[in-house]
């Protein structure tokens, strides 16, 4: 399912009793027009990403949810009974309502026990209140309990984002499992890409494109059964109908030199242009080339003082950090879709 694509409802289900809990939110200034909640004061809880709730009682499990539905009183009071009747604890809460939008988004991490809370009964109750608030989506994931995200990754010549995926999926940094890899270039055996790949059991399959021919059909093959792709500077613009046939998210990274420089060997145009200031973005693949929805962009400084060689290095270390930023932010349930061609990155 894609990042705008709609949760199904479920049928009703009787709620729960009350149980006492621990709300811990960050509430931003009051915004005009906003309605009140109805346990806390549900403006606008906007807080700063951070990594999820470390403190886990033993023998518990933490849980996320993400939501998004017509905005309406008591949302987040119902949310909190919900997690609460089961025994539940929430530890952070975010919420966005846009001003003069009748649209509710919100993040929450909780923990419970999975003996009092089975995850099919997990998953019953939050299905009931996406039904009872109508809503467009609701996605809720158990880390430890849930299969991890199944990806394959799709790359050209150029091998730093590749790499460095490889590398923080060793290390446990990324929550998938990758399928394969594809690209379409070639790659000797004893290339370190291919070695590591080979190592860890992780399929590589070379299919060179011509202008005629993105042997995206067989693309489609490869990638069947993933959660979501990467493009980790791949070189090809995807089709339409690629997009329609796949029909989940892919996530793409390409440089942010500002201003934009299109065409071969774009550091150098930038470089010999006098920049000071470089990027990276990654986003949804669209059928607008690089215009589709922003998950994640990072910024640095450069100066005379740097060579062509370092301003290379710094524009790819921040294509390597944005789009490993974006992967996890997925994976964490953080990203939602706002108006046509926006996201709430919480």
């Amino acid at each position: 399912m894609r990042w705008d694509q709609l949760a199904p409802p479920a049928p009703p289900r009787p709620p729960n009793s009350p149980h006492p809990i621990h709300l811990l939110v960050s509430i931003s200034p009051a915004e005009p027009g906003l309605r009140r909640g109805s346990s806390i004061d549900r403006q606008m809880l906007s807080v700063a990403r951070r990594p999820i709730s470390g403190a886990v009682p033993a023998g518990n499990l933490l849980g996320i949810h993400l939501f998004k539905c017509p905005d309406t009183v008591g949302i987040v009071a119902k949310l909190s009974e919900c997690i609460a009747s089961r025994g539940g604890n929430i530890h952070s809460v975010d919420v966005f309502v846009p001003e003069d939008k009748h649209v509710f988004y919100s993040r929450s991490e909780f923990t419970y026990n999975p003996k009092l809370w089975p995850r099919d009964e997990l998953h019953k109750d939050f299905l009931s209140i996406s039904h009872f608030f109508s809503a467009q989506r609701s996605t809720v994931r158990v880390p430890d309990l849930d299969p991890k995200y199944k990806i394959s990754v799709l790359a050209s010549k150029q091998d730093h984002c590749l790499f460095d995926l490889l590398y923080r999926w060793q290390e446990g940094r990324l929550p998938v499992d990758i399928n394969c890899v594809i690209s379409n270039h070639d790659r000797p055996e004893d290339n370190h890409v291919r070695r590591f790949l080979q190592r860890h059991g992780i399929p590589y399959h070379h299919l060179p494109t011509t202008p005629g021919n993105k042997r995206e059909q067989e693309i489609l093959e490869l990638i069947e059964g993933t959660d979501f792709v990467v493009l980790a500077r791949y070189m090809q613009i995807l089709s339409e109908s690629f997009l329609k046939s796949y029909g989940k998210d892919i996530i793409n990274i390409h440089h942010g030199l500002l201003p934009s420089f299109k065409g071969g060997h774009p550091s150098r145009q930038a470089f010999n242009a006098g920049v000071k200031l470089i990027g990276a973005t990654s986003h949804f693949v669209t059928n607008e080339l690089d215009e589709g929805p922003i998950i994640e962009q990072m910024v640095e400084r450069v100066s005379h003082r740097d060579t062509l060689q370092s301003f290379v290095v710094k524009s790819e270390n921040l294509e390597k950090q944005c789009l490993a930023e974006a992967i996890k932010s997925y994976c964490e349930l953080r990203v939602l879709p706002y108006e046509l061609k926006k996201t709430v990155v919480f």
